[in-house]
């Protein structure tokens, strides 16, 4: 089947002529693109070449700007994106296997803003660094018109939305999980709980106002908030055992 500018798509997005429709050896299959930094809340290491970098992100940039002109996700194609980007065809394959997995990357990019709270210490300080970024990503969201038309279609199609969970969503869950069984390691939080039930009751406040209820604030303090409040059942019950500096 053949898009509007002669370029072939099948179901799931856009594929060269003449090359099997095989991605690049640069491509990811879950859409994560060349060489991303898969550590969650950590600032993504630079990439290849400076030459490359400055291609991917005249790739993404393409992207951003058809979308803000008005271009729908559906009428978008990786030979439009190519030719505003300035490059081939050939350059975007090998960095995403299709249009589906640049989409998904693209929305990375423009979702998560560099994690630069702290990722040691006391689980109070790290919790709240964790929910303030996270709350930042909501107001992002809020905000940009953008964002929430590329989250609005990774959502109504289910292979994009369960890529996005298994890339996006599970690795932010992993990183909580792995903060929280250290805190009960050291003694800062109960162990006869289970662990994805903390991690629920420490992110499941902000996701509904994210998600469920998108018209209530998005306030500042909400964070700290949401952490102490949450911490108060979760400690251990006697406090001298904290480690000192958590109590």
């Amino acid at each position: 089947m053949s898009g509007a500018d002669g370029t072939r798509s099948g179901a799931d997005g856009e594929r060269p002529d003449g090359d099997g429709g095989q991605p690049g050896a640069d491509a990811r299959a879950d859409g994560s693109g060349p060489g991303v930094d898969r550590r969650p809340w950590a600032a993504e290491r630079p990439r290849g070449r400076p030459r490359s970098r400055a291609v991917e992100r005249a790739i993404v940039d393409a992207v951003i700007r058809l979308l803000e002109e008005g271009t729908s996700i559906d009428g978008l194609s990786i030979e439009r994106v190519a030719r505003t980007a300035g490059v081939g065809k050939a350059a975007v394959y090998r960095r995403w296997s299709g249009k589906d997995e640049l989409l998904l990357y693209v929305l990375r990019e423009l979702e998560e803003p560099p994690y630069e709270g702290p990722t040691e210490g006391p689980v109070r300080e790290i919790l709240l660094g964790v929910l303030e970024w996270q709350r930042g990503i909501g107001v992002a969201k809020r905000r940009s018109t953008l964002l929430r038309t590329m989250a609005g279609h990774v959502k109504s199609h289910p292979r994009l939305w369960r890529q996005y969970h298994d890339t996006v969503v599970a690795r932010r869950r992993a990183a909580m999980l792995e903060v929280l069984a250290t805190a009960v390691a050291s003694g800062e939080l109960r162990d006869d709980l289970d662990p994805t039930v903390l991690a629920d009751l420490i992110t499941g406040p902000l996701l509904t106002r994210m998600v469920l209820r998108p018209w209530d604030d998005l306030p500042e303090d909400l964070p700290r908030q949401i952490v102490d409040g949450v911490l108060e059942g979760i400690r251990p019950q006697d406090r001298s055992e904290l480690p000192p500096g958590t109590g």
